[in-house]
């Protein structure tokens, strides 16, 4: 549900994230994970983040990144497309260059993982299209703007060469919430993008990323699946999920199914937790005691599912204000979603991914 770009002005964080890991981190200090259980237990997923900090600053990021990146071994990138270049004349490869390369030339020489998925529409407002479109009047059903996109998509798999990357997110609450016109767009977009890729010889998987609290008809309604996604999008190699169970009326993490995430994926594809958590505060009620229980428990289903990757976009809290969000806004249910606060002190969930991560991986 967040973009690193396109939302309260979060445009050009991956560029300035990318110079400090490309410029090394110290990977050491007081903040390493902690040593590993006496009975180790295995997992077969890799785990990482984003590159959002707490704050739009360059200090903020050197911290935070220098904090995340000793418990990762993978990351991940969710984008806007950078509508504004793309539509004024400035080629895909070249704003992919600026914007994106610096950043994942740093991951991959630290040896992490990459991963990148491609959000054409408003990754806090299923509802609406991307904020930079509706502000320069423009929309995904343009031809136009689906070649731009096309064009985005193709540049993304030649410069960045991801292990896996998502051509769209969350379609199945696009298709529920989003007007009728928009959804179509995406189909069409993400589906000539993957024919453009395999032209191409692009061979890595790819997915679209499912919500699994709608596919479970969450919160009042029976579990419908995703038949319609594997329908729309064939080109699928992969399924990507977006979760937030808290948002889907679950009270307790122990509540969840243990077949949250498997259930989803009938059709057994490679599967990648592309995005979710549980916030540590709020109007929900919940504690930072309670998101560190989810975090356990989104490891076991992570495990029964036989996950990939698990990421979280965000290790750190939000400070709304920085980035020009007012309490209340559409960014409010995930500004305390991060497993440190804004100031990158370690919460009760920050254990629990520690303990994961120790886990040798099979």
């Amino acid at each position: 549900m967040l973009t690193t770009a396109g939302n309260g002005g979060v445009r050009g964080l991956a560029l300035l994230a990318g110079v400090i890991v490309a410029a090394g981190c110290s990977g050491g200090g007081s903040n390493s994970p902690s040593a590993p259980p006496a009975t180790v237990e295995t997992r077969a997923y890799r785990m990482g983040f984003s590159a959002f900090p707490p704050r739009p600053v360059q200090a903020d990021y050197l911290r935070a990144v220098d904090m995340w990146i000793q418990r990762a071994d993978a990351a991940i990138l969710h984008e806007s497309p950078p509508w504004a270049a793309l539509l004024s004349g400035t080629s895909a490869e070249e704003a992919v260059r600026a914007l994106n390369l610096p950043l994942v030339q740093g991951y991959k020489g630290r040896g992490l993982d990459v991963v990148f998925t491609i959000d054409p529409t408003n990754g806090l407002d299923r509802r609406s299209e991307d904020p930079a479109l509706v502000a320069m009047g423009r929309s995904l059903t343009e031809p136009a703007v689906q070649r731009a996109y096309r064009a985005y998509a193709l540049a993304v798999a030649r410069v960045l060469q991801p292990s896996h990357l998502g051509l769209a997110a969350e379609t199945n609450l696009i298709r529920a919430v989003a007007p009728r016109a928009v959804y179509d767009a995406v189909v069409a977009s993400a589906n000539a993008a993957a024919g453009d890729l395999r032209a191409a010889g692009f061979a890595a998987p790819l997915y679209v990323s499912a919500q699994v609290e709608v596919a479970w008809g969450r919160p009042s309604g029976a579990f419908v699946g995703i038949d319609t996604d594997r329908q729309d999008f064939p080109f699928a190699t992969a399924l990507g999920l977006s979760t937030y169970p808290f948002l889907g009326g679950f009270a307790e993490p122990e509540q969840v199914p243990i077949d949250y995430f498997s259930r989803v994926n009938a059709a057994r594809l490679p599967l990648l937790v592309v995005e979710g958590g549980w916030t540590s505060a709020g109007a929900s009620g919940s504690t930072p005691e309670r998101q560190a229980r989810w975090v356990r428990r989104q490891f076991e289903l992570a495990t029964q599912a036989q996950a990939r990757h698990v990421f979280q976009l965000l290790f750190t809290d939000l400070d709304e204000a920085a980035f020009g969000q007012a309490p209340g806004s559409p960014l409010s249910p995930f500004a305390t979603i991060g497993l440190v606060s804004t100031e990158l002190a370690p919460k009760p969930s920050l254990a629990e991914w520690d303990r994961a991560f120790a886990r040798p991986r099979r």
